[in-house]
């Protein structure tokens, strides 16, 4: 009874800490899509899921664009469309799955990526610049596949741990 009660106490940090780290990554990712936190919160990839299924409103484009300070033209190269097909959506239009998944992938690689660089400025100017394990090429060259983005993250996590190729 209450032998190890610090054990107790730290176990319950451990858990507190962890349930934290899961639902701001999310809701981080959610701001960058320009989508209140107010989606459930239970499990990540199954609320994502939710999103990507009913389709992200044309805000969510625009809020990216800003904050990733994108292009109309850069964003059109990446969801496979053009600009003025881009220009063409109504404020009230949903975009399809796989544009609807695409931004939430970049949403999700920019939350990652300032959370490794420690803020914005630091990511896009990685973004923007020649990476040697990339073969001398910029990373925003792979944002136009799922396997790219994931590339990227793969780099993140490295850079993170200080393994450099």
């Amino acid at each position: 009874m209450g032998e190890y009660p610090e054990k107790a106490e730290a176990s319950n940090l451990v858990n507190e800490a962890a349930e934290a780290y899961a639902i701001a990554p999310q809701n981080k990712v959610l701001r960058f899509l320009g989508i209140s936190g107010s989606q459930p919160q239970s499990n990540t990839n199954q609320a994502f899921l939710s999103i990507i299924r009913g389709g992200l409103p044309r805000h969510s484009l625009d809020s990216l664009m800003e904050k990733t300070e994108m292009s109309i033209y850069e964003m059109a190269d990446i969801l496979n469309t053009t600009d003025r097909t881009l220009r063409r959506y109504e404020a009230d239009v949903k975009l399809n799955r796989e544009q609807s998944e695409r931004l939430v992938e970049l949403a999700q690689l920019y939350t990652r990526g300032e959370q490794v660089f420690g803020n914005a400025v630091g990511f896009k100017q990685w973004m923007a610049s020649e990476i040697p394990s990339l073969g001398n090429k910029k990373p925003k060259s792979f944002l136009d596949t799922s396997l790219g983005i994931g590339l990227l993250l793969d780099e993140l996590t490295r850079i993170e741990l200080g393994v450099f190729a």
